[in-house]
């Protein structure tokens, strides 16, 4: 609901605060006194598209601030929200307009874009009038309106389910077709280089095992011969023979030496044992330094056809174990891939039947709707004065989507016999405010959510026919906020809040003001819409009249 609006040296406005209320709320006023200008202003804070030049002479710039009700659930919560706007209970739009024509906009004193205000706004309000050319009048909101007056949301979210799922399927089935031809493309190169891979059987970390074993025998083959050498020189032959001789010799004269011998032969007799064990070490690196040149030429071919293959692949030789398998499953998807392509035609084909049945439900709830529709139209447009005009809804199968295929069309057809058309192409401007109003009315359900806002919904007519557009707007003001600017003391005489738009000049000025009328003051007002500029007692009574009819 639009609790406020506060405007600020805009046209001909110099200061204007304005506390509107829930239910009908009517603006009156004598021609030109500045009703349409309180309408351009509440469109500039909006961000709606209006006159270039806003600013009111003499003035810096223009500023105009609304503030809202936001009820919990309120579709303006998503938008705020997705712009990265905290949401409260109040909403307060601010738009400042600068001498220049730079304009800027505040929704909650945070900065926003014009985009963000205009997808603000559009939950807000929606306005009807003679000029309207969105609402009602937008043939791409008609298949929404029925669905809103119908209430069968249960159809609708099968439906888009139904849509999702055979979405889905086609995707993968797409993909599938993709990628089954690419592997195609290259099913030569697969074969072979899976055939080569398999029979190679490449382990992970195998390459960097037989870059260590080859080294090894590599280095065994140089020094091996020269560890051959030394084992000799300190072997029975050598070294360790020649001690053992010297030993034996000192043995033999150690009993005559008196104890000379003592110390050399305990020194030698270590020397022995460290020789000992220094030959059973060379022995031992021998025995690791042995193996067959056979195997160091089969670990180098097997090294070899390693790093060639992972140069061919342009991948490490620790990756080829992983290629081989992702090459195999390729392999594999090319084998197998017309099995998995008929399986997903026949997803697709079961998809594609779901949704048609749910489409196909959802049309003939459509079509039941929308007769109960026409019905609803017929019943509101006799009192109105159009009771010779038909009001069809049109179904037509379009392409198909997530609400399912019916293109869905307001036509209107306003003298029997003539052709039916579009409402903006067939009916005159008064008629026009009086089928949209008609519609609103029908299709009230679910406009608690916005403010509406009719501008001069009842030009063009009076006596009954007036009362009844009033009386309507009363109805309709039931479930939603509604202003009114009007020229009709029957519709005025319907509003729970009734404004009076004057414009007035002071040294050389002219300034518009808006003020809220106390009950005396609106029966003169009424009694001016009936008399003229002479308000007489029979013009008090019968607003009287109107006021309490």
């Amino acid at each position: 609901m639009l609790r406020t609006l506060d405007i600020r040296d805009m046209l001909l406005i110099d200061r204007l605060e304005l506390d509107f209320g829930a239910g009908l709320n009517v603006l009156t006023g004598e021609t030109g006194a500045g009703k349409s200008i309180l309408l351009d202003c509440l469109g500039f804070v909006l961000g709606w598209r209006g006159r270039a030049e806003l600013v009111r002479k003499g003035a810096a710039q223009g500023e105009v601030v609304a503030v809202f009700d936001l009820p919990a659930g309120h579709p303006a919560r998503m938008v705020l929200q997705e712009a990265g706007i905290p949401a409260e209970d109040e909403l307060i739009l601010r738009r400042v307009n600068a001498l220049d024509g730079r304009k800027t906009a505040f929704i909650n004193d945070r900065r926003a874009s014009g985009e963000v205000l205009r997808a603000v706004s559009d939950t807000l309000v929606e306005l009807h009038g003679q000029q309207d050319d969105g609402g009602l009048l937008n043939a791409r909101g008609h298949r929404a309106a029925l669905d809103a007056f119908a209430g069968h949301d249960d159809l609708l979210a099968a439906v888009r389910s139904a849509w999702a799922a055979r979405s889905a399927a086609a995707k993968r089935l797409a993909e599938a077709r993709t990628a089954l031809a690419a592997v195609k493309g290259e099913e030569d190169f697969l074969r072979h280089a899976v055939a080569e891979l398999e029979k190679l059987a490449p382990q992970p970390g195998e390459e960097a095992d037989l870059d260590t074993r080859r080294r090894l025998m590599q280095a065994a083959e140089r020094i091996r011969a020269d560890v051959v050498r030394a084992h000799q020189i300190l072997g029975p032959e050598g070294a360790e023979g020649a001690m053992r001789d010297a030993d034996r010799w000192l043995s033999g004269a150690a009993d005559k030496a008196e104890g000379a011998l003592d110390g050399a032969m305990a020194s030698l007799e270590r020397a022995l044992i460290e020789l000992g064990e220094a030959v059973s070490g060379v022995e031992a690196a021998l025995d690791a330094m042995a193996f067959d040149p056979r195997a160091l030429e089969a670990c180098e071919e097997r090294l070899f056809a390693l790093r060639a293959a992972a140069r061919k692949h342009g991948v490490q030789p620790d990756a080829l174990a992983d290629l081989t398998g992702k090459l195999s499953t390729r392999l594999q998807a090319l084998d197998a891939g017309e099995e998995g392509i008929a399986r997903l035609e026949a997803d697709v084909a079961a998809a594609e039947a779901a949704f048609a049945a749910a489409a196909e439900k959802l049309s003939v709830a459509r079509a039941q709707a929308a007769g109960q529709l026409d019905a609803a139209m017929a019943a509101e447009l006799a009192p109105l004065k159009l009771e010779r005009a038909v009001f069809a809804t049109k179904l037509s199968k379009g392409d198909p989507g997530p609400e399912g295929w019916d293109a869905v069309a307001f036509t209107v057809a306003t003298n029997p016999g003539a052709p039916a058309g579009p409402l903006d192409k067939i009916a005159s401007g008064g008629e026009l405010s009086r089928f949209l109003l008609a519609l609103k009315v029908v299709l009230a359900k679910g406009a608690d959510a916005l403010v509406l806002i009719f501008d001069e919904i009842d030009r063009g007519v009076g006596g009954a026919t007036a009362d009844a557009v009033g009386r309507r707007l009363a109805q309709l003001s039931e479930t939603a906020q509604v202003l009114v600017v009007t020229h009709s003391p029957q519709v005025a005489a319907r509003g729970s809040h009734h404004f009076r738009v004057a414009k007035s000049v002071s040294d050389g000025m002219t300034t518009s003001r808006v003020e809220a009328l106390p009950p005396p003051e609106r029966v003169d007002e009424i009694a001016r819409m009936i008399s003229g500029a002479e308000v007489t007692d029979a013009a008090r009574a019968a607003a009287q009249s109107l006021l309490h009819s």
